[in-house]
């Protein structure tokens, strides 16, 4: 086979074989597949796409690209789930999720991914604390599973490395929103992972990767098939609102502090506390230890109320090289930047709306994310004190707080920020943050 021949197979529209996909996969898994052609593989699927057994095939493919993790000599596999979101601007759900559903007696090897094109990614807010190691090897990853109930990782040279090549280059390709692709790459990691369930959190909005709910299902949908056609995994999908930040801060570090707030009880917002504990429910539900949705809310509850959930967020990050007092030194070794702008509006009133996909933009111009798949990240910049639709600002009230190196680059984004808002006399009425939760999905 040739490799220029499958693209052009598929920049014709036609369907490629198991046979092709496997082969383009295990070239770019070894290396004899260029980036560029990758590019083009990945261009060509994002304009004509890929049916389901296309799909299904590119995600067993991926998956077989390295090792599988088994669980059952641990005599844990029952109980081990996941979550995964198709990301959006301050979507730190997986921090808070992790370690919420492990105490709860779950077990959670979370196999996240960087940022992609406007969203930061779990990896690169793990990044910005100190000794964490996104990149352990299996029996590393196994151990803090066992020991700490969660571990959130990357994905190593063992585990799905041809989805950690594609995946860096469809961040800077323009090819994120393919259906197939985001399909085939979120599957391949879970079923590496060794998955018995997965809950995902498919985003829609003006910040989200599916920016109509019609697609954000149709996403959810084509994850829920082939998830079940590939390895028979189940899924309990929920369409999420991406419309505005999530919670109260987005960058990196920012938004580790604000899920140390959470698990602590400092501060919750109420959205965010939201889509954990959906989530969460569907994950205990998945992990077959509580079906009844209230009964799991009141066990999640407790979890972090005892501050059991913040202990094991602690004991993850210690376990793999952070620092064991975290919680108790956020400041010393989370710090914020030096400058603080406040990004003010010339009207006054209430939010109405949020164009969330220029908000995160700015943070990436801010140096939060890559402009190529090399590029260095300053894990530090960011935003906080975001305020949410409906609330009223103007005059001596803020719409966020702009944390950056220097003053250029904090005026830059607050001006981009600013641009993102629009106002209205009256108060909206409440957007719910669960959109819908697929009723067969399970």
């Amino acid at each position: 086979m040739l490799t220029r021949e499958i693209i052009r197979k598929k920049r014709e529209g036609q369907a490629l074989t198991p046979e092709e996909i496997r082969f383009f996969v295990r070239g770019l898994t070894i290396g004899t597949v260029a980036p560029e052609q990758a590019s083009a593989l990945a261009m060509a699927v994002f304009f004509q796409s890929m049916d389901s057994a296309e799909t299904g095939a590119l995600t067993q493919a991926m998956a077989a690209s390295g090792k599988t993790i088994d669980w059952e000599e641990d005599g844990i596999a029952e109980l081990i789930v996941d979550k995964h979101s198709t990301g959006g601007v301050g979507d730190k759900v997986s921090l808070m999720l992790a370690p919420l559903v492990a105490a709860c007696g779950a077990r959670v090897p979370m196999i996240s991914g960087r940022g992609l094109g406007h969203s930061g990614g779990t990896l690169d807010k793990l990044d910005s604390i100190p000794g964490y190691n996104t990149s352990p090897d299996l029996a590393l990853f196994k151990r803090v599973v066992k020991s700490a109930g969660c571990a959130i990782i990357g994905q190593t040279d063992e585990l799905a490395p041809a989805d950690r090549r594609l995946y860096a280059i469809r961040d800077v390709t323009a090819t994120v929103e393919s259906i197939p692709l985001i399909t085939a790459s979120i599957l391949s990691k879970k079923i590496a992972a060794g998955l018995r369930g997965l809950a995902m959190d498919v985003k829609t909005g003006s910040g989200a990767f599916m920016e109509t709910e019609e697609d954000a299902e149709a996403l959810a949908r084509s994850i829920v098939d082939a998830a079940a056609a590939a390895v028979g995994l189940p899924v309990k999908a929920v369409i999420t609102d991406m419309n505005e930040v999530l919670g109260r801060t987005a960058g990196h570090a920012v938004e580790v502090r604000e899920s140390i707030d959470y698990l602590t009880g400092a501060s919750r917002d109420s959205r965010l506390h939201e889509v954990v504990f959906t989530l969460a429910t569907a994950m205990l539900a998945l992990a077959g230890i509580e079906q009844d949705p209230a009964p799991a809310r009141e066990r999640l509850q407790a979890a972090l109320d005892s501050g059991q959930a913040a202990q094991v967020f602690s004991a993850m990050v210690r376990a793999l090289g952070g620092p064991a007092d975290l919680l108790e030194r956020v400041d010393h070794y989370l710090p914020l930047p030096p400058v603080v702008k406040p990004v003010f509006l010339e009207e006054e009133g209430y939010v109405a709306s949020i164009d969330a996909r220029q908000v995160g933009l700015a943070i990436l111009n801010l140096g939060a994310g890559r402009q190529r798949a090399e590029d260095s990240i300053d894990y530090g910049v960011g935003l906080t004190d975001v305020v949410a639709i409906g609330a009223r600002v103007g005059g001596h009230a803020p719409v966020a707080q702009v944390r950056a190196r220097d003053e250029e680059a904090a005026a830059a984004a607050a001006q981009a920020v600013g641009r993102a808002y629009r106002l209205a006399e009256e108060k909206p009425a409440p957007r719910p943050v669960i959109r819908k939760i697929l009723a067969d999905a399970a």
